[in-house]
């Protein structure tokens, strides 16, 4: 309720329908009130939301490789964790009816001008997730540039990675995984850096396997 202070022609301080009157420094002041969101969250809001919420999601998880695979990306003020935000939000969700997920073999978890690798494969053996690569050099690869490898379990929404699993030029490496993930579906991914970490590739995804 509002109260008025000097009669019909003075102000007036408290809250009259929309209206909201108020004093400072012995000025009167009347304000409209905000109107009242009729639909705060559309769908498209929503969808939006579930869209940042799941990449964010995973992209926690894998925060170093992402801070190297993304690094070319952080610029005018951008962070790497937010470029991969940007370019992944916008690449790799699949969207349905009832919401979203995300589009694993779209993902990058790195993106940057190093040569890759070729005939990249991976497999589950023991425990272990088996990559394997052609290590012939191309363009701007060397035999001492570094393999990072990484599985995600989205059932756990956790990873296993390795920044430094291996140099190219040895063909191949392998990375453990907790035993309580057996009978869970992880996704698989590789990418090259140089020596100093300066450059990295593409990330290559490898597949989806149940370990």
């Amino acid at each position: 309720m509002g109260k008025l202070k000097e009669g019909i022609l003075g102000g007036f301080s408290g809250k009259v329908g929309n209206v909201v009157g108020s004093s400072c420094r012995g000025v009167e002041y009347i304000k409209s009130r905000p109107s009242k969101m009729t639909n705060p969250r559309t769908k498209g809001q929503t969808k939006q939301r579930n869209k940042f919420t799941v990449t964010q999601s995973f992209l926690c998880t894998i925060k170093p490789i992402i801070r190297i695979g993304f690094k070319d990306h952080a610029i005018d003020g951008r962070s790497a964790f937010n470029a991969a935000m940007s370019y992944n939000m916008s690449n790799a969700i699949k969207i349905y009816a009832d919401g979203v997920d995300l589009d694993f073999p779209n993902i990058l978890v790195s993106r940057g001008s190093l040569f890759p690798a070729k005939d990249i494969n991976a497999k589950v053996e023991d425990g272990e997730i088996y990559f394997v690569w052609n290590p012939e050099t191309e363009e701007n690869a060397k035999p001492d540039d570094q393999a990072m490898v990484l599985v995600y379990n989205s059932t756990k929404t956790a990873a296993v990675y390795d920044i430094n699993a291996g140099k190219r030029g040895g063909s191949g490496t392998k990375i453990k995984f907790p035993e309580d993930w057996s009978g869970d579906v992880v996704e698989t991914y590789i990418v090259f850096k140089n020596a100093d970490g300066s450059v990295a590739s593409d990330s290559v995804y490898t597949g989806s396997y149940v370990v």
